[in-house]
């Protein structure tokens, strides 16, 4: 039985009691979300993690993207990438390896990982199709799929699918044109095979395949955005909306057969567009959660996409989107590194908190307000503890020690905190 099966009959299983604790919710509210396709609970009933809930009502989630590439394929640094997002905070980690021996590769990290994994099956399908038969063209459908299965037994909790790429949002996209084209590899993958042999995408065309699929494992779908704008010239074309649409039913007929899914989002949005994208989603799949990588709001900062992206996530979380796609430092330049995802997923966390307090979320205010406390106080190892990244706090600290031990070298003994205590006669 599914989640979404047990939820509609009324039945409240342990991982909704877990994550109802987790975030403050009653256990029936949270089960009735579920059942309406609302929340989603990751977890793949074969992997033994501690589940994680996304959609309305709930914390703002963050993601964060390990894997290797063709060019560099090390296990040993993808688990310490694993461990560097872990201690950073992220709440889950999607493993989108295409380099190296990618079954290896994908297994040590669901037996290592302490947190959600998510990944894109696509990827290891089109890859052995081109190293076995010479090009990703010669894929098979039934590659596809039992890619999909191999790794739902093997414990991914959910994964992405680039459903919404067929030959009719092709078409669009040829007639209306783009600046960047398709800057999703899966989306490509899946539209150089259609176009090459002149077939409907599969995942499209099969959908009860993999929703039988997805049942069978209680495997959530994020129904992947192959169309997402790689550029703000591009952002909310009609390619884009067209393949939204699609999205917004396949997820209608996943909640009807009692498959989890969600939804995934932009990409590179200008600000004034990103409201609005979370206003088009929420309204054609009836608040379905909206995963988003991003949004980066301006494409002039290579080396510092992790910004531009905590922008643009900041807004789109605060307007309504559930789960948030860290983007590191070396976003558009190369592999990230591990100290490279340690500064995305906080970043994206600082993102998302700041969201959370506009939503209201429980439990968001609190902190900032623990926070203020230790402040008046000059209370520097609270502030130090309460930070959300205490080692840089504590490092930067260090570093400057002001004379009166209890203020910062910044004012010093012109202390606005200090000066206004003792005038008030409170030191």
């Amino acid at each position: 039985m599914t989640q979404i099966e047990a939820a509609r009959k009324g039945i409240i299983t342990e991982e909704v009691k877990i994550v109802a604790k987790d975030e403050h919710i009653d256990e029936g509210l949270l089960a009735e979300r579920v059942a309406k396709g609302e929340v989603v609970i990751l977890k793949n009933r074969v992997h033994d993690i501690h589940p994680v809930g996304v959609g309305k009502g709930l914390r703002t989630k963050v993601n964060a993207n390990i894997g290797t590439s063709p060019d560099v394929f090390s296990l040993d640094t993808e688990l310490e990438k694993l461990r560097a997002a872990e201690e950073a905070g992220a709440d889950t980690v999607m493993d989108l390896s295409t380099g190296g021996n990618l079954d290896e590769i994908r297994r040590e990290i669901l037996r290592r990982s302490k947190v959600v994994v998510g990944n894109v099956p696509i990827y290891q399908a089109a890859v052995e199709a081109g190293e076995k038969k010479g090009s990703i063209v010669y894929m098979t459908e039934d590659d596809i799929f039992s890619t999909i299965e191999k790794h739902a037994e093997d414990g991914i909790d959910y994964t992405t699918v680039h459903c919404g790429v067929t030959l009719q949002t092709i078409e669009r996209l040829k007639k209306e044109g783009r600046v960047a084209d398709l800057v999703s590899r899966g989306g490509s993958f899946l539209t150089v095979w259609m176009l090459y042999n002149e077939k409907e995408n599969p995942l499209y065309e099969h959908f009860d395949r993999l929703l039988n699929i997805a049942k069978k494992y209680d495997l959530t779908l994020s129904l992947g955005d192959g169309f997402r704008p790689g550029a703000i010239s591009d952002a909310t074309d009609r390619s884009q909306i067209q393949e939204l649409i699609l999205l917004a039913e396949l997820h209608d007929r996943a909640l009807k057969a009692g498959v989890q899914s969600m939804i995934e989002g932009p990409g590179h949005i200008p600000i004034d567009q990103v409201v609005d994208n979370v206003r088009i989603e929420k309204a054609l799949a009836h608040d379905a959660p909206f995963y988003v990588l991003g949004p980066v709001v301006t494409d002039i900062a290579p080396g510092y996409d992790h910004i531009t992206s905590a922008i643009g996530g900041a807004i789109i979380a605060a307007a309504g989107a559930d789960y948030l796609c860290y983007v590191t430092p070396a976003e558009h330049v190369r592999l990230p590194t591990p100290d490279d995802v340690k500064e995305g997923v906080i970043v994206t966390r600082i993102a998302a908190h700041a969201a959370d307090i506009a939503k209201g979320v429980k439990g968001a205010v609190e902190w900032d307000l623990q926070m203020d406390k230790a402040r008046k106080a000059l209370d520097w190892e609270k502030m130090i503890q309460l930070s959300i990244n205490p080692e840089l706090v504590k490092k930067m600290r260090t570093s400057s020690l002001p004379k009166e031990k209890d203020v910062c070298t910044m004012c010093g003994k012109f202390c606005a905190i200090k000066l206004l205590q003792k005038a008030l006669g409170r030191e």
